[in-house]
């Protein structure tokens, strides 16, 4: 059977306001300086990467879910729909399922994330100002995308022709 999750998982992030060219930005952000050669195309390429992997879709599509949810105030519990509405800055589960992503690609997506989500640039700044709808989970899972494909990049000393170990 295809993967259809990552058509869905495109759909459901420009739903939410978020497109590739987005992640795009956000992760040559975290990795130009280090790999001034690469053209826009090498990091889309990396996002694509990262995007195409199913554990990176099932986080999209439960962050995504979640976030609707709260909007929607159907959280049953009453004291997580207002930790999760209002991204309770002690809560902390929405970068805890953002790590999923990162660990794919290390300690070098984990550092990245971790600057891309103090730091708020890009895409991840207007989603967090964003009051409109919650994006408590889908402003950190935009973030580790980034981090992840940035991390890819570095794994690849600056190449991005795939995913496995180089000699």
């Amino acid at each position: 059977m295809e993967n259809n999750y990552y058509e869905h998982c495109i759909k459901l992030l420009l739903e939410r306001g978020v497109t590739i060219d987005d992640i795009v930005i956000c992760s040559k952000h975290l990795q130009a300086k280090y790999n001034n050669g690469l053209t826009d195309e090498d990091y889309y390429n990396a996002v694509q990467r990262v995007l195409n992997k199913r554990e990176v879709q099932f986080t999209i599509m439960t962050g995504v879910a979640l976030d609707k949810l709260a909007d929607q105030h159907v959280i049953p519990d009453e004291e997580l729909q207002g930790c999760i509405l209002n991204d309770e800055p002690l809560y902390g589960i929405d970068e805890v399922l953002a790590y999923s992503i990162c660990n794919l690609y290390g300690s070098i997506a984990l550092t990245n994330f971790g600057y891309i989500d103090r730091e708020k640039f890009g895409i991840i700044a207007e989603l967090n100002d964003d009051h409109s709808q919650c994006n408590t989970f889908i402003d950190d899972i935009i973030g580790a995308i980034a981090a992840a494909a940035a991390g890819n990049i570095a794994h690849n000393k600056g190449t991005v022709k795939d995913d496995k170990c180089r000699k």
